[in-house]
């Protein structure tokens, strides 16, 4: 009988299959890059008018007013819950919390050198753009992870880039959002339109930055717009990922509600298991088809993508257990579980083994990820809505290479140098060297000398 999921066993894998299974969709879609260019073009000619025809045509809706201000975030107080607006504000006091202790340890320093002061000063992004998905699922958690740091960075001006619903309108819960982060203004258009619209200054101040994951289109749009050196991005985005790593003392229970917690984002979900135990897999496998039945919300966009884009790989024992001297040890294929985790490079982690009494201490063997779960009672729904930490994160390998949203993000790092008439003596003879063998003497060189004869 086929498995639901497929199970393979490292042993039996090859390099190069290791190497396929850590690979994911390429950011480098052609076809998402011709659209959106053609999109981007169409606007920069034909400016606001463009920009309306094309929401009309794509989303179907009439995008007037374009931009809704701070007043028009005051109507949500009176559209949600109070419990509702209660868990915003209490996730958005611990973002805020979280991000403010980040930007605690991003001080200006100095050194002194070579009898020259060196030194370096952080300085906020004038304005930025935060995109927060919509069409599928609304994300007002987005909205807060997005505006918040940015605003703690010390960005004057913030504006949020989001499709409205078939009737044009934004759910409440993003402009309460919006409210309560400190964001400026809602641009009322998606997709690649409306990333170009924040890269123009259509209605809003134009992006120094825009950050916030997206579809396919926003995508290409982002990372064809930072190719212009006009704007930076926090990093390519693709689908959303998790990878749990899980001995034979997990929960089943745990573990499948969070693989399926993930598959619920998008049919291109991507959730991987690494166990030790045939077992645990095969109990998760169990508990993801009753979730199935129990659950059957978004069933198909589950059903999608635990069955096409997930598998689970069995290794062998995580441990090997001393059962008179009462110890454990460390096997190889604990360590080249986690080397598998190094390469995938995953948005999520989860750890849940019972190796280590000290937690934190699996954290010595991570390289590479976007943000780590660790133990049972920390599920990915944790980060995603109330902890503090961000959930934008890195995507499909980028995490070798990109780390999560942050203050850092939205912050510019400026070095600078001061020194004596007898400090630059000191360093003349060496730049003089260098400059000659770089073949620049004649006014490098010279902008020393002059200044030290």
């Amino acid at each position: 009988m086929k498995s639901l999921i497929p199970i393979y066993y490292y042993k039996d894998l090859s390099k190069e299959e290791i190497i396929e299974k850590c690979k994911r969709p390429s950011f480098e879609d052609k076809e998402a890059f011709k659209i959106a260019e053609e999109i981007i073009e169409k606007i920069k000619v034909g400016g606001k008018k463009a920009l309306k025809e094309i929401t009309l045509q794509l989303d179907k809706y009439d995008p007037e007013p374009l931009v809704l201000t701070k007043k028009d975030f005051d109507v949500a107080e009176e559209l949600l819950k109070q419990e509702e607006k209660e868990a915003f504000q209490e996730a958005a006091k611990n973002i805020r919390i979280f991000h403010e202790f980040q930007k605690s340890n991003l001080k200006d320093d100095k050194i002194n050198l070579s009898e020259i002061t060196l030194g370096y000063i952080y300085r906020p992004i004038e304005s930025a753009a935060v995109y927060v998905p919509g069409g599928k699922a609304i994300y007002p958690s987005s909205v807060l992870m997005g505006v918040i740091p940015a605003k703690i960075a010390g960005v004057k001006y913030v504006s949020i880039v989001t499709p409205a619903d078939s009737e044009g309108k934004i759910h409440p819960a993003v402009l309460y959002c919006a409210k309560i982060s400190g964001a400026d203004a809602i641009l009322r258009v998606g997709g690649a339109h409306g990333i170009a619209a924040a890269y123009l200054g259509i209605d809003v101040e134009p992006a120094q930055i825009i950050v916030g994951p997206g579809n396919r289109y926003v995508t290409a749009a982002k990372t064809l717009l930072s190719a212009t050196g006009k704007v930076k991005i926090d990093q390519p985005a693709g689908p959303s990922e998790v990878l749990i790593i899980a001995d034979h003392n997990a929960n089943p229970k745990f573990v499948a509600a969070d693989l399926l917690s993930q598959a619920e984002h998008g049919e291109d979900s991507i959730c991987v298991l690494l166990t030790d135990s045939i077992v645990l897999a095969e109990e998760v496998i169990k508990e993801i088809e009753l979730g199935f039945k129990e659950r059957p919300k978004r069933l198909e966009i589950k059903k999608e993508s635990i069955t096409k884009n997930s598998y689970i790989i069995l290794f062998d024992k995580f441990v090997e257990i001393d059962e008179q001297k009462k110890t454990k040890k460390i096997t190889s294929d604990f360590l080249r579980a986690f080397d598998f985790i190094n390469e995938f490079a995953p948005e999520h982690l989860e750890i849940c083994l019972n190796i280590f009494d000290d937690l934190e201490k699996y954290l010595d063997y991570i390289e590479s990820a976007g943000s780590v779960f660790i133990g049972k009672y920390a599920p990915v729904a944790l980060g995603d809505y109330f902890s503090g930490t961000n959930h934008i994160l890195p995507t499909g390998g980028a995490a070798k290479m990109y780390s999560g949203l942050g203050v850092d993000t939205f912050l510019k790092r400026i070095t600078w140098q001061n020194t004596t008439k007898e400090g630059l003596k000191k360093s003349s003879k060496y730049i003089d060297i260098m400059s000659k063998i770089e073949g620049l003497d004649q006014e490098h060189g010279h902008s020393v000398l002059i200044r030290t004869k």
